[in-house]
């Protein structure tokens, strides 16, 4: 099939290269050129596991292009994916000018039938309004179709080769045709193709992305309830998770959850039930422990310091909001960092994928180091923001030398505890027994 996939950030790069890998011609189209150019030439633009793979292949067997000629994909293409972002705007809410922008500018080039598919996290009735858009600007025949993609940073690709299933939003049977076929061969397996309405579609997503906060949201207030009464949160996850009801997943305790979908997602929900006068409640309370729960680690510091860090030192291990990605979207490392800075406090972080992305923020306002170990170079103590494998198992005789004290404040509950008692040191974690 023929496909054009509009916008070329995490989710339209994967899902372009992606529908390439199954025979599919695929052109990607991005208004940055100077982006354009680094794809054609080989250069992933984001940090994503397997993608490298897939992209250098799918570009060498010429089912994979790049362009900034809008009208030239158009042309060429059957089915238009629209993956374009939908930041919050000023008040909260997505922002959907760049997809009703995309629809006026396509919708100018059509002379034949096509299938737009909505592939961004939309509000419900953003269908509506695209098809409005093409209504106004063209006779031609088209179908807009609502697809939320479910795609996990770190596991992407995977997640969109072997979906758990696939959700569409369209009325007409033959778009449901069109995007039924492709994509047979990703549910060979008999994961399920839940067809529905545009509008139960586009809620489908906002749904799921606010459970999922809301579980991860509500494990953390009883992690902090097990620091008060002295319960066990690891043993409380398996005990609960064993219930198939409940499930494994999403319940590991933290410093809450960050990234390009939780956070906007359910403020956006949020604000969209506002707008229809239905008080969510249960999304607000997220977003509030959410919020707090960013810095919870520094709670903890100010506290085992008597509220004065001002010229301390700290090593942060982590940036990005979650391991095996160099996304550091609403990243708890970066609140954390801006509340040290706040106290008087310096900071030498390390991250094996983010760093450049947090320099481009923060630039000299912090140090970086080259790899774990220089960050822990006279510090007072160790912080841990994100659970990279590579910080699971450490040279601790070798972190001994290096930190100023024996310190560990754990975001992320890496380590065991009977082992730090051995090792000598302060660990504090979450929703665990506090080891002096």
């Amino acid at each position: 099939m023929k496909i054009a996939v509009i916008g070329t950030g995490y989710v339209g790069l994967v899902t372009g290269t992606c529908l390439a890998e199954t025979g599919n011609t695929v052109i990607c189209v991005d208004i940055n050129k100077a982006k354009v150019e680094k794809m054609i030439a080989g250069e992933v633009p984001i940090y994503e596991p397997g993608l490298d793979v897939l992209f250098h292949r799918n570009i060498a067997q010429g089912r994979l292009s790049f362009t900034t000629d809008l009208a030239f994909a158009v042309k060429e293409s059957q089915i238009i994916f629209m993956a374009l972002p939908t930041p919050p705007g000023g008040d909260g809410a997505a922002d959907l000018s760049y997809i009703l922008g995309a629809a006026k500018d396509i919708s100018k080039l059509v002379t034949e039938y096509k299938v737009i598919v909505n592939k961004s996290t939309v509000p419900v009735g953003t269908a509506d309004k695209v098809q409005a858009v093409f209504a106004a600007n063209t006779s031609v025949e088209i179908d807009v179709v609502s697809n939320p993609e479910f795609l996990r940073e770190g596991v992407a690709v995977d997640d969109f080769m072997k979906p758990d299933r696939v959700v569409i939003g369209t009325r007409s049977e033959k778009a449901q045709k069109l995007m039924t076929e492709l994509y047979a061969p990703y549910v060979r397996q008999g994961n399920p193709i839940f067809f529905m309405d545009e509008r139960s579609s586009e809620l489908t997503k906002y749904a799921a992305n606010s459970f999922l906060a809301t579980k991860i949201t509500f494990m953390n207030e009883i992690a902090n309830l097990c620091e008060i009464v002295g319960a066990d949160v690891d043993a409380i996850r398996k005990g609960i998770g064993s219930d198939d009801r409940i499930g494994k997943r999403f319940l590991f305790p933290g410093i809450g959850y960050g990234g390009s979908c939780f956070p906007k997602d359910v403020q956006a929900l949020a604000i969209a039930a506002d707008t229809h006068d239905y008080d969510f409640q249960i999304l607000k309370a997220v977003m509030n422990v959410n919020e707090k729960q960013k810095t919870v680690l520094v709670d903890k510091l100010l506290k085992y310091y008597k509220g004065d860090i001002k010229g301390k030192h700290f090593a942060l291990w982590g940036l990005a909001f979650k391991p095996e990605t160099d996304d550091i979207r609403e990243a708890p490392a970066l609140y954390i960092i801006d509340e040290l800075i706040k106290h008087g406090a310096t900071v030498t972080a390390f991250d094996p994928e983010g760093m450049h992305n947090v320099k481009s923020i923060l630039g000299d306002k912090i140090n970086f180091a080259e790899n774990q170990y220089d960050a822990l170079q006279n510090a007072d103590a160790l912080l841990i923001a994100t659970e990279w494998s590579v910080f699971r198992n450490p040279d601790f005789e070798k972190m001994d030398e290096l930190l100023t004290n024996k310190v560990i404040f754990d975001g992320r509950n890496l380590f065991d505890l009977q082992k730090m008692i051995d090792l000598g040191y302060y660990y504090n974690s979450v929703g665990r027994k506090l080891i002096n």
